[in-house]
């Protein structure tokens, strides 16, 4: 099986990916310097898989976290990036299957 994964995801499917709107990943661009997609000659934005995985660790630590101050934000993406990860990386798995049970719930009431 061929891996299809592509490089680079347009504003808008970043935005379904990471559940965060466009108007925020474009603040966010400006607030944290990581987060920097790619333009092209428009002024249209692509982001890579590394860019969408750096948006859920912001939008956990302020969702979860409770965390809303961006230089708070910023001291907690530094401080503590293997926490965040593994945190963020179990949530990631919970929601997969999460979805996964509603899909087969799905089928068994057809």
């Amino acid at each position: 099986m061929q891996n299809t994964e592509k490089i680079y995801y347009s504003i808008r499917e970043t935005e379904q990916e990471t559940g965060v709107p466009d108007s925020t990943l474009r603040y966010w661009e400006k607030q944290f310097l990581e987060l920097s997609p790619r333009k092209d000659g428009h002024g249209n934005r692509y982001y890579t898989r590394e860019n969408q995985e750096l948006i859920k660790r912001i939008k956990y630590i302020r969702d979860e976290l409770h965390i809303t101050r961006i230089e708070a934000i910023r001291r907690e993406l530094k401080n503590n990036e293997k926490h965040s990860d593994e945190r963020q990386a179990a949530l990631d798995i919970l929601l997969r299957v999460r979805d996964e049970l509603y899909e087969i719930r799905k089928m068994i009431k057809q």
